[in-house]
C-alpha cells in the first residue's frame, strides 16, 4: 500500500515536543500529499481517495509497538532485542523499573493512533465540504473514517488507562481535557454508534472509493459489511464497558458466523517498498538476537494436543538469548502465524466475536449461550467441549484461558487488558519470575502532555 497521507503536525502536548500549533504544508504541489487548505474546500474525488488510502496507513502504524508493548506487560510474549537491554529492561520493568513519561519506546502508542485520529478528521472535513460527492457517498466515507477513529482512540484509552485521554482534539492548540477512561469509553462509543448511523445511511453496494485488498479481499468492500466491521468493534468497545447486552446485540449486527472460518475479518495490509512490511514477521529460526518469542508460562499452561499451540508457535533449533541488566532471557518458540513478510495481519477476527458471545452471556447468566460459544473454540482447538462448572466465576475463567491462547499475540495486547478489567494483574497470572519485572497497570502520560498543559497554564 503506497502511503498517501497528509502529514499533520501536532500540537506538542498531544504528540510531539517540537510539534507545531497549525497545518504546515509538506508538499502543497504534490497530490499525494496535499495540504489541508487544498482539501478541506471543494477537494477533487482523487484527493479523498488520497486521504482515505492514507487513513489505512495510519491505521496500521501502531501495530508493533502496541503488539509488542502490551503483549510484552501481559506475558504473552518478550520481545528480546540485544541491540539495546531497554527493550526488555524498560518494557519488562527489570529490577523494580517503574512506567514513566521516560520509558523507552512507548510513545508510538499514543502519537500513532493521534496521528490516524486526525488523518480521519481531515478525510470526514474533506468529503463534507465538497460538492463532489452525493450524500451517500459522503456518510460512507465519514462513516468509515468514524469507524476507523474510534479503533484508534481505544488504543490510546487502554494504555494510558487511569491517566485518562483526550478525546476532542479538532483544535490543535486548544485542545480539549483529559477525560478519565469510563468518560472517554462513553466518547468513542458516541463515535463509533455515529460511524453506524452514517453508514447506515449511506446506501447500498460498494465502498466509493477504493480500500486495500485487506477489506475488499477480506469481503469488506460494501456498505453493510463496513458497517458489521463496525459493530464488531462496538462489541469490543461494550465489552470493556461491561456492556453484556450490548456486546452481544452488537456481535449479533455484525460479521460473527457461528459456524464461519474462525480467522475472519479486516486487516492490515503490508507490502514490497516502498510500502511497509509485516512488522510481526520473523524468518523462522534464523539466527539473530532480536525476536518475539512466546512467553515461556503461555507454553507451560497449554493443554496438550491444542491445535493452536501447533499453528502459531515454532520451535526453534536453539533459543533466542539476551542478558539485561543481569537478568537471562531466552525464548525457544516463536511465531508462525506469518508465511512472508508481506502477510496481512487481521485487526478483529471471527474468533474473538465468538469469545464476546461466551463472556457477555457468562456475565448474563445464560449458561447454555456461554458453554455453546466456548464450545465453538474449543471443538476447533481440537481439545473438546467443556465440561466444567457452570457457575459465572468458572465461565469466566475458561473464557479467560481461551481468549489467551485464541487470541495470542494479536495487534491489540487482549491479554494485559483482559487481567486488568477482571482485577487480575497479579502474581498468579503474569509470571515475572523469570524475568524479575514489573507487573504494570498503566503506561505514564507523555512528558509531551504534561509539558503541554504546564504551558498553557502559564501563557
Amino acid at each position: 500500500m503506497k502511503k498517501l497521507l497528509i502529514y499533520i503536525p501536532m500540537l506538542a502536548g498531544l504528540l510531539m515536543l517540537n510539534a507545531c500549533s497549525f497545518f504546515e504544508l509538506d508538499a502543497p504541489n504534490d497530490p499525494n500529499n496535499p495540504s489541508l487548505g487544498s482539501v478541506s474546500q471543494n477537494a477533487s474525488r482523487t484527493q479523498v481517495q488520497n486521504l482515505i488510502t492514507g487513513l489505512e496507513s495510519r491505521h496500521r502504524d501502531y501495530v508493533f509497538t502496541v503488539t509488542m508493548l502490551y503483549g510484552t506487560m501481559g506475558r504473552e510474549l518478550w520481545y528480546l532485542n540485544a541491540s539495546d537491554p531497554r527493550w526488555q529492561t524498560d518494557w519488562l520493568g527489570i529490577n523494580g523499573r517503574t512506567a514513566t513519561a521516560n520509558m523507552f519506546g512507548y510513545l508510538p502508542t499514543y502519537q500513532n493512533p493521534y496521528f490516524a485520529i486526525r488523518q480521519a478528521l481531515t478525510t470526514i472535513d474533506a468529503v463534507r465540504n465538497t460538492n463532489t460527492f452525493t450524500e451517500q457517498e459522503k456518510n460512507a466515507v465519514s462513516g468509515f473514517a468514524k469507524t476507523l477513529m474510534a479503533y484508534q482512540y481505544l488504543i490510546v484509552a487502554l494504555g494510558q488507562y487511569e491517566n485518562g485521554i483526550r478525546i476532542d482534539i479538532s483544535d490543535l492548540q486548544n485542545p480539549g481535557p483529559f477525560l478519565p477512561f469510563n468518560e472517554a469509553l462513553a466518547q468513542i462509543k458516541r463515535i463509533i454508534d455515529e460511524g453506524d448511523t452514517e453508514l447506515s445511511n449511506a446506501g447500498t453496494g460498494n465502498f466509493p472509493l477504493r480500500l486495500t485488498s485487506g477489506f475488499t479481499g477480506n469481503g469488506f468492500g460494501t456498505i453493510a459489511a463496513l458497517r458489521q466491521m463496525n459493530r464488531a468493534i462496538a462489541a469490543r468497545l461494550a465489552v470493556y464497558q461491561q456492556d453484556w447486552q450490548g456486546a452481544i446485540s452488537a456481535v449479533n449486527n455484525s460479521f460473527y458466523n457461528a459456524t464461519g472460518s474462525l480467522d475472519a475479518g479486516p486487516a492490515h495490509t503490508y507490502g514490497a517498498p516502498p510500502d511497509s512490511f509485516n512488522p510481526l514477521f520473523f524468518v523462522l529460526n534464523a539466527n539473530v538476537t532480536t525476536m518475539m518469542v512466546v512467553h515461556p508460562s503461555v507454553l507451560r499452561d497449554t493443554i496438550p494436543g491444542d491445535a493452536r499451540v501447533r499453528t502459531k508457535f515454532f520451535r526453534r533449533t536453539a533459543p533466542v538469548a539476551v542478558t539485561a541488566d543481569g537478568t537471562s532471557l531466552a525464548g525457544l518458540f516463536q511465531d508462525r502465524r506469518f508465511p512472508v513478510n508481506t502477510s496481512e495481519v487481521k485487526f478483529i477476527r471471527n474468533e474473538e466475536l465468538a469469545l464476546i458471545l461466551a463472556e457477555a452471556n457468562a456475565q448474563l447468566g445464560n449458561t447454555a449461550a456461554a458453554v455453546a460459544a466456548i464450545n465453538r473454540i474449543r471443538t476447533a482447538a481440537g481439545i473438546g467441549n467443556y465440561t466444567g462448572a457452570t457457575t459465572r466465576d468458572a465461565l469466566i475463567n475458561e473464557i479467560l484461558f481461551q481468549r489467551r491462547y485464541s487470541l495470542w499475540a494479536e495487534p491489540w495486547g487482549h491479554r494485559w487488558v483482559d487481567l486488568r478489567r477482571y482485577d487480575r494483574l497479579n502474581a498468579q497470572n503474569v509470571d515475572v519470575t523469570l524475568d524479575r519485572g514489573t507487573i504494570f497497570r498503566q503506561l505514564a502520560r507523555p512528558q509531551a502532555e504534561i509539558n503541554w498543559d504546564e504551558y498553557v497554564k502559564n501563557r
